[in-house]
């Protein structure tokens, strides 16, 4: 079996990030991609534009961002492994990741498989639909774009995040709704109260998204009132999930500590997990901000105390 200083699990910007920082301390990584787990690069590769990541005034576009990650992680040396792992043996050093074709012993490891967007199967909703045309997870990521100013918004939701995700919208939209199958909220009381009082805001109760329609885009969603059964089509820009992400963690079977939410727990200030040598980066430890830019800088800082840890015990070669 191969033996690497630094693998790295998962693609990405904190994966990519980890691995340009990582090659450039001479710790050559080893960076597993992913492959029938999901498309590598993560949730960027959905992302049709990305106008607030630094460095790109006129804005670019998610494949576009991670293909120039990837180009200048292996530019200083990383080796890329395009296979899943599937399990990872935490019962003795170097531990060893074991991918569907591929098996590496490493003496340390960065994990940075992100987390999933959690989708309601609505027609229309769907890849190859109007999955971002208009359809998206992440209002903070697209909200202010062109397509969804001035337009009645719709967003799908609950809990915390969907009242935060309406109110960020209510800067771009004309009218933002929210759409609940309940006659509650599950929000903690002052964000119910922030969603209730906005001017801009109006809570859909009882209700369900039946459809998306449009043409190039999205223009009209179809809200269906589960108590009496009636269903409305009404304009709109866009539509957005906000029930919740899933962390990409099943492959590890619970040998790393999580939250109760599921998401890796690490030391704060630190990208340290409960395994000695074990570093986790991006959205598969960070259930509040996910963004690009915060999931680059959790991979810097992973590579960066994988080295220090690695040089102190004199794993240098």
């Amino acid at each position: 079996m191969k033996k690497a200083k630094v693998v790295i699990i998962g693609s990405g910007p904190a994966g990519y990030t980890a691995a340009i920082y990582a090659a450039r301390a001479n710790l050559s990584p080893v960076l597993y991609e992913g492959f029938f787990s999901g498309v590598s690069g993560g949730q960027l590769m959905t992302t049709t534009d990305v106008e607030n990541y630094p460095g790109f005034p006129e804005g670019v576009s998610g494949p576009q961002l991670v293909d120039q990650f990837r180009k200048q992680a292996i530019r200083f040396g990383t080796e890329m492994i395009t296979d899943d792992v599937i399990d990872v043996d935490f019962s003795q050093y170097p531990y060893k990741v074991i991918g569907k074709n591929n098996a590496h012993e490493a003496y340390s490891i960065i994990i940075s498989t992100g987390a999933e967007a959690n989708r309601l199967n609505i027609p229309g909703a769907n890849e190859g639909e109007f999955w971002q045309k208009g359809v998206t997870a992440c209002a903070v990521c697209d909200g202010a774009m062109p397509i969804f100013r001035n337009k009645d918004l719709y967003v799908i939701g609950g809990g915390d995040s969907a009242v935060e995700e309406a109110t960020f919208l209510t800067k771009f939209g004309n009218k933002v709704y929210l759409v609940h199958r309940r006659d509650k909220l599950r929000a903690s009381k002052i964000m119910q109260q922030r969603a209730m009082t906005h001017p801009k805001i109006e809570i859909l109760w009882d209700s369900v998204v039946d459809k998306v329609e449009g043409d190039t885009v999205v223009r009209s969603v179809t809200i269906k009132n589960l108590l009496t059964g009636v269903e409305e089509k009404r304009p709109a820009g866009g539509l957005f999930f906000a029930v919740g992400h899933t962390p990409n963690t099943a492959f590890l079977k619970g040998q790393i500590e999580l939250h109760d939410n599921g998401y890796i727990k690490v030391v704060p200030g630190t990208t340290q997990t409960s395994r000695e040598l074990v570093y986790a980066a991006g959205d598969v430890q960070d259930h509040v901000y996910r963004q690009a830019i915060t999931a680059a800088g959790t991979g810097c800082m992973a590579a960066i105390e994988a080295e220090r840890e690695l040089s102190i015990r004199g794993i240098t070669d």
